[in-house]
């Protein structure tokens, strides 16, 4: 499956730069100028993460995050100038899922794209049923969000 990226970035030298290596990484990307557009693609692609920077015009990345958690939990990273642990701790805050501070390695991002994407395929696997959680390939049951313990054979 081909995952698709929103990214949302004012400043077209870093949109460009970060659209051209996750395009060499085999991702589809959208872009927006800022969090009001990115909100309008959200609502018309099929989106699997989001990289959202904070400060741009018209509508900030944190303001898009908090409007975007009331109707989505898909992933959101901010990719950011903001670099005071009182921002990270407010977007983490905000429902981000990462934050990763300019300048940045373009390997980094990736890995922690990597990560959630396989985070996600592995939760995948969980079946529910009422208050029943079972994931086969892990080989766990949980009950009203108690693990239970199974032999191999159950």
């Amino acid at each position: 499956m081909k995952h698709t990226i929103l990214l949302v970035e004012d400043e077209l030298g870093i949109r460009e730069t970060v659209k051209i290596f996750l395009k060499s990484q085999n991702y589809e990307v959208i872009e927006a100028e800022n969090g009001k557009e990115g909100l309008i693609a959200l609502q018309n692609n099929d989106i699997h993460l989001a990289i959202v920077d904070i400060m741009m015009p018209v509508m900030d990345g944190l303001t898009m995050t908090m409007k975007l958690r009331e109707v989505s939990d898909i992933p959101v990273i901010f990719l950011t100038a903001k670099t005071e642990d009182i921002d990270k701790i407010t977007g983490l805050n905000l429902g981000a899922d990462d934050y990763i501070t300019k300048p940045y390695n373009p390997t980094i991002l990736l890995l922690r794209i990597q990560n959630i994407f396989k985070r996600m395929e592995n939760n995948r696997d969980d079946l529910f049923y009422d208050d029943i959680v079972v994931n086969p390939k892990k080989g766990i049951l949980e009950k009203n969000g108690k693990v239970l313990e199974l032999t191999k054979n159950e």
